[in-house]
Formats: structure tokens, C-alpha cells, sequence
């Protein structure tokens, strides 16, 4: 069976896929990232309508991303000049400058090496995948979506705090959570320690759950 038919994917905890690809910006490397986080996401192709509204989002929102100590990277199976060519009509139909690189992965490397063709949407084009690599190089999470469905740019600034806090705090966090409400306090790994759990001073409701705000 070819590469293309049987797709491997990445791990998470593990180091990302290294890549050293020709983008809009020049070529770029996953070592230019070192020190930052980098969210790093493919697109099925250029001059679409689903994936211009999802490249004016992320445009929308870099900064905010920035904020947070991580920088953007697009990605599709397209020729630099093509997403050379989108970018300049993006801004002259939408009004939105794309001010992040775009990787122009014509030979599958980082689409394969990621995972991003999956040959029961297509055989030539990279899945909606997208993926958040920490500043030391290892991926932490990745989501795929289908082809005909567009992502949440909010849900990946959500994550990446979510990710930050964590990392910070050695705390998880509840679903669809947001900065300023409680996370969650790791689970007692005794009985000893489940038994004292509830005078701890957490928002207490069982030994295994318990909360706290920062």
C-alpha cells in the first residue's frame, strides 16, 4: 500500500513532525519556532470559499494569538505563487491582510509527515487538521475536521489558554472552560490522600473532584 493509503499520524506528548517547507514568508523550519507556541493548520486548497472565511478569522485574531507567545502557520497542497495569488485577493475582496506564513507543501512531505491527507475525503488535498506544538517542540493537541465544515478560531484560542494553564498551574480543566472561572484539582493517586481531599480548602464534591479558582 502507498504512504497516501495508509496515513500515519503524529503522536501527542511526543516531538512534532520536523519540517523545513517553502512558505509565503520564505522557507520556514519547525526550529524557527523554538521559545513559541505554533498552531499550525492545513487547508484543502486556495481560492475556496470555506477555507478564505476560515484565513480571514485566523488573520482577525493573530494578534490575540501573538499575545499568547504563538504565531500562526497555514498550509495546503498549493504553489506558492497560488497562495501568493489568494492572499493579495483576500485583501482586496475582504479587506484582511494574511500577515502569517502559508506553507506551500506541493510534494505532501508535512501533509503526510502530519497526517493530513486522509483518503476518504481526498487523495490530493490536506484535510481541515490542526495542530498546536508547544515551545519546546511537542505537540500537544490536533484536531481534524471534514472538508465541507469550517473551525472555531475562538475554540483554538480557548485551548491554547487552556493548554497555558495547565502547564502553569498544574491543574486540568473542565469542558468549554475560559480564563477566570475554577479548574480542576488533580485526583488524590492515595487513599491516604483521598481521604484528606475534602479538608483541603477546594470546592469539594467528591474525593476524585475538586475545584479551585487561581
Amino acid at each position: 500500500m502507498s504512504q497516501i493509503d495508509t496515513p500515519t499520524l503524529p503522536q501527542l506528548n511526543r516531538p512534532a513532525p520536523d519540517f523545513n517547507a517553502k512558505t509565503t514568508h520564505g522557507q520556514k523550519t519547525l526550529a524557527d519556532y523554538s521559545g513559541k507556541w505554533l498552531l499550525l493548520f492545513s487547508h484543502p486548497a486556495d481560492f475556496t470559499p470555506v477555507c478564505t472565511t476560515e484565513f480571514t478569522a485566523f488573520a482577525q485574531r493573530s494578534a490575540a494569538f501573538r499575545a499568547m507567545n504563538c504565531e500562526l502557520l497555514g498550509l495546503s497542497i498549493d504553489s506558492v505563487h497560488s497562495h501568493i495569488a489568494w492572499v493579495r485577493n483576500i485583501k482586496e475582496k475582504f479587506g484582511v491582510s494574511i500577515d502569517f506564513p502559508i506553507i506551500a507543501d506541493l510534494s505532501m512531505k508535512v501533509a503526510n509527515d502530519y497526517g493530513m491527507i486522509q483518503p476518504g475525503a481526498s487523495d490530493t488535498s490536506a484535510v481541515r487538521a490542526t495542530f498546536l506544538i508547544d515551545p519546546n517542540g511537542i505537540l500537544r493537541a490536533m484536531v481534524y475536521y471534514p472538508m465541507t465544515n469550517g473551525r472555531s478560531v475562538d475554540e483554538f484560542l480557548r485551548l491554547l489558554e487552556a493548554l497555558q494553564t495547565s502547564d502553569a498551574h498544574k491543574v486540568a480543566t473542565p469542558e468549554n472552560w475560559k480564563k477566570g472561572e475554577p479548574v480542576i484539582v488533580p485526583s488524590p493517586a492515595t487513599t491516604a490522600a483521598a481521604e484528606q481531599r475534602a479538608s483541603e480548602g477546594f470546592d469539594y464534591v467528591d474525593w476524585y473532584f475538586s475545584r479551585k479558582m487561581l
